[in-house]
């Protein structure tokens, strides 16, 4: 073959080879008109400052999940003024402040997640009173720990391990001080070993053996904040990394044919729910990123796991199809007659992380 035929030879081969190469890492751009991580980011976050606080006691969990994500999607778009309003807006929260009725008092870990939100700011803006306020709740979760060196919050309900350890790992990434890594390490495995199943997921509790989309929602992005911080070589990284890829695995599975995941995950008669379809979502997002999981398997269904759960947003910017507060229940029909609810935080949390792990 003469020299001009090789090269037309090779250029008809190039096509073929170069898309696929392309088309990875092509999973979180291009994103239709409205539907990127900085539109949807900015409208939640903008909704968020002027909304009332839920609930007429002290903040709740959800609250101060909404507030962290929105903190989070403030930094990674540089947008100052958000920030400001977001930090105006946590002020009267502080000892002292007009709303400081509303601070969280109970030693639990739907209480002591309030630590996540001055930590958050203290690291943006360097404010020493922030980042003191904010250590001193990480540091109250471990004051009388248990003999075993578990936090005295442990209940082993899933849920807790993202609310316990978000606020561990927030004192970590404030300070370096590596003792609030080591003790997220020793709770992860802990309720690893304890609730996840040979299918990957998670019972809610050890004596209620369901897979509930929030609670397993909860472990996953607790897994993957935690791995996004938890070093090459500690000695829990493995079981750890290992326990959140078997879950992933399983997401893929039961991952619905529009992207979203069910109130009870392994029920096709359960309805789709946003706040599990979104904490999915953050943290598959987060691990094709990070290089964890096959960006060709997981890139398209944490792409497609986006839209459907941004399809739930209302023109009021609301969150729509969050299933309500759910305390655990060893009764199948109690899971799914649970009732949607409309703007609940729980909804608008995940999704204001997801849209940073997007940009990220």
């Amino acid at each position: 073959m003469n020299t001009l035929l090789k090269i037309a030879a090779l250029a008809l081969l190039l096509p073929a080879v170069a898309t696929p190469a392309i088309a990875q890492t092509d999973y979180f751009t291009n994103w239709p008109a409205g539907t990127s991580p900085q539109d949807v980011g900015k409208r939640l976050a903008e909704h968020f400052i002027p909304a009332p606080h839920q609930g007429t006691g002290t903040i709740f969990y959800g609250e101060c999940a909404t507030w962290y994500g929105a903190l989070t999607f403030a930094q990674l778009t540089h947008d100052d003024a958000l920030r400001q309003r977001l930090i105006d807006k946590f002020a009267p929260l502080m000892p002292g402040g007009a709303e400081a009725a509303r601070i969280p008092v109970r030693h639990h870990v739907d209480d002591s997640i309030f630590g996540i939100v001055p930590l958050e700011i203290g690291m943006q803006t360097k404010d020493p009173k922030y980042l003191a306020y904010g250590q001193s709740w990480a540091d109250r979760q471990w004051e009388n720990p248990q003999p075993d060196g578990l936090s005295a919050e442990t209940r082993y309900w899933i849920d807790d391990m993202y609310m316990l350890t978000i606020l561990q790992l927030q004192a970590y990434r404030a300070t370096g001080d590596h003792k609030y890594l080591d003790r997220d390490a020793l709770e992860m495995v802990s309720y690893l070993d304890k609730l996840q199943q040979p299918n990957g997921l998670f019972f809610h509790a050890p004596d209620v053996p369901f897979f509930w989309g929030r609670g397993d929602g909860w472990i996953a992005a607790g897994m993957a904040e935690l791995l996004r911080d938890l070093p090459a070589n500690h000695p829990q990284r493995a079981r750890i990394l290992q326990g959140y890829k078997t879950m992933m695995a399983a997401l893929l599975k039961y991952q619905s044919k529009d992207g979203s995941w069910r109130q009870l995950i392994d029920h096709d008669e359960s309805w789709p729910e946003t706040s599990s379809s979104a904490m999915f979502t953050f943290a598959m997002i987060t691990g094709v990123k990070n290089g964890w999981l096959d960006g060709p398997t997981y890139g398209p269904a944490a792409r497609k796991a986006w839209m459907a759960v941004i399809g739930y947003i209302d023109q009021h910017d609301d969150t729509t199809n969050v299933c309500e507060g759910t305390n655990k229940l060893n009764s199948l029909d109690y899971y799914l007659q649970r009732h949607r609810k409309t703007g609940d935080f729980h909804g608008q949390a995940p999704i204001l992380w997801a849209a940073s792990a997007l940009l990220r």
